[in-house]
């Protein structure tokens, strides 16, 4: 890494040279402290060419078809002269960090495409299944002049709220299976969703499909409204036969332009924005606390009674953070 200059990075970002993309984001994505400062000057420079994609959350049931769902409908806003990167959120082990990172073999045809990008990035660990440096990387990916931004969960835990905290449009896939059709389906998953779109649909599982419409238009009814005006539709199709997916693009269009009206688009952004300053910050005290030989003693301290469970953890955190604000 340290034999790329950030102004050549700059430049590879801005060319569209996917090479030095993809240096670009392991820059950002690297925790040496080296890299950190060298990541933050470059995020600076490119600050004037970012905010011009549609970000899209894509999160689903296990099985759902998440990967099949998003090459075909890359290809298909590559067809309207869309230019697509796909963020692909690996699952990392909690042991070594190691990530199967097999992203770019599930999607061998959009790979393929000279206006798609595709980029798995491991979790390592971090909270919910959303790499550290998603929103990061996301930015590289929008300077570079990228339209369109899929985000792909790995569906675990928070990974849902985490994406969608990033996102413009938060889309839901799910299919028809046995039993109760809603189960499963969390009522904060549904309170953050913009799109539906049940997968898998075919001939013969077609009325129970409709069924199964019926009952999540009606479970969505009694939610309150995320959008001014916006009634989240529930489609049917079949990603790998391509049916259903011009609906799903025409129905982002349609709610981007809808938060443009309503004056919420920018809006949501910043307040985007400004969670990433927080949980940076929060970041950013913790590694000086740790880095810095007057705190580091009372940070082990604190942190040993936690673990030893002489105290609340939190607590400990609270006295510690007290301490430190003092000093």
């Amino acid at each position: 890494m340290e034999n790329f200059s950030v102004e050549s990075l700059f430049e590879g970002i801005k060319s569209v040279d996917k090479r030095l993309l993809g240096k670009a984001i392991t820059l950002v994505e690297s925790k040496k402290a080296e890299h950190r400062e060298k990541a933050e000057r470059l995020l600076q420079k490119i600050m004037p060419l970012t905010g011009k994609s549609v970000r899209v959350g894509i999160t689903g049931v296990p099985g759902v078809g998440k990967s099949t769902f998003i090459e075909n409908f890359g290809k298909l806003a590559i067809a309207k002269g869309k230019k697509v990167a796909v963020l692909a959120i690996d699952p990392s082990s909690s042991l070594n960090k190691g990530s199967i990172l097999g992203d770019k073999t599930r999607m061998e045809e959009l790979a393929k495409e000279e206006n798609a990008f595709i980029r798995p990035s491991p979790t390592s660990g971090f909270l919910g299944g959303v790499a550290n440096a998603t929103f990061e990387t996301m930015l590289i990916c929008e300077a570079a002049g990228y339209d369109f931004i899929l985000i792909e969960t790995v569906g675990v835990g928070q990974s849902e709220v985490l994406v969608a905290d990033i996102t413009d449009v938060f889309l839901y896939l799910n299919i028809i299976g046995g039993g109760d059709e809603l189960q499963g389906i969390k009522r904060g998953i549904m309170e953050m969703v913009d799109v539906i779109f049940l997968n898998k649909v075919e001939e013969e599982n077609r009325n129970k499909a409709k069924l199964t419409k019926v009952e999540l238009l009606r479970a969505l009814h009694f939610l309150p409204s995320k959008e001014k005006d916006w009634k989240i539709p529930v489609l049917l199709g079949s990603a790998l036969n391509n049916k259903g997916l011009e609906q799903v693009y025409e129905k982002i269009e349609d709610f981007i332009k809808l938060k443009i009206q309503n004056e919420t688009f920018e809006k949501v952004r910043k307040a985007q924005a400004e969670k990433r300053f927080d949980y940076w910050v929060q970041q950013f005290i913790l590694q000086k606390t740790q880095d810095e030989s007057a705190t580091e003693d009372l940070y082990k301290q604190h942190k040993k009674n936690a673990s030893a469970l002489k105290s609340n953890p939190s607590s400990e955190a609270k006295i510690f953070v007290e301490k430190l604000l003092k000093k």
